[in-house]
């Protein structure tokens, strides 16, 4: 004997409830896609712009090429002048960022009242341009070299010293713990746990920092800080964009050859 169909009537089916993360999610865009159209009308940059601002883009880089290459003797002694600043400013700036690295990192166990004011002048720099720096000091030393590669080292000292006091404070404790156990002072735990471990690291935010040099030291000349900025600079003035055009490819080939130096050098050392 069959049994009885149920009787019971269909019951609606529930609505869809997206899940706590995928709402997470869809509220994130959803705001960041707000934040974006607002940041655009607020600053009027519509993608019109661009498109009608294409054409003189084409015109301006149909004027810079082909390259005036009978200016290349001239550029050469600047850039490698821009070179040399970014070498300078980056070696005094990480050598003035270790002792404050050290003291603002808290695993150390270095006191507050030093740790703090260090982690306060590293904000304090980082707030402020390397260009705005560059200004500063052509407006005290004048123009020249001198005015960049001080630039230069207070751009690198705020970097360097921000990311190694980081990588000290992510080191492995374990050496740490085990060198004050058996009764090291402060000076050994550094010297023995502490540099081996973020020594590397220090290096390879040297070498980065120094890529980012090559790049800030060619824009510095803009303020009279030295280098290839001032001819730089000086071309576009005179709307002369073929030499303008060589400058910057100059400049290319230099960071292209740093930069693969520099991403060896840090192959071996990580």
């Amino acid at each position: 004997m069959k049994t009885p169909a149920s009787t019971a009537p269909l019951q609606p089916a529930a609505p869809e409830i997206l899940p706590p993360r995928k709402t997470k999610q869809l509220a994130g865009w959803l705001v960041l896609i707000a934040v974006l159209i607002v940041c655009s009308i607020r600053t009027k940059v519509t993608p019109y712009q661009l498109i009608t601002g294409l054409p003189q883009m084409g015109s301006l880089l149909r004027e810079m090429f082909p390259p005036d290459w009978s200016y290349l003797p001239t550029i050469w002694a600047p850039m490698m002048e821009t070179v040399q600043i970014a070498i300078l400013g980056t070696t005094l700036g990480g050598l003035l960022a270790i002792p404050v690295a050290l003291l603002s990192a808290s695993n150390l166990q270095v006191s507050r009242w030093i740790s703090l004011p260090c982690r306060m002048i590293l904000n304090l720099v980082r707030t402020i341009p390397d260009l705005l720096f560059a200004a500063i000091f052509v407006a005290v030393f004048g123009i020249g070299p001198f005015a960049g590669m001080l630039a230069l080292v207070f751009f690198s000292f705020g970097i360097i010293a921000k990311l190694t006091f980081e990588a000290i404070e992510a080191i492995d404790p374990g050496p740490l713990e085990a060198m004050t156990a058996v009764g090291a002072n402060r000076m050994q735990i550094i010297r023995f746990g502490v540099v081996p471990q973020a020594l590397p690291y220090f290096m390879s935010y040297l070498l980065y920092t120094f890529e980012v040099n090559i790049r800030a030291a060619a824009v510095l000349g803009l303020v009279g800080a030295g280098g290839i900025g001032l001819l730089l600079d000086r071309a576009l003035g005179l709307f002369r964009y073929d030499r303008a055009s060589i400058i910057i490819l100059l400049t290319l080939v230099i960071v292209l050859v740093i930069d693969y130096g520099s991403t060896i050098i840090r192959r071996k050392l990580l």
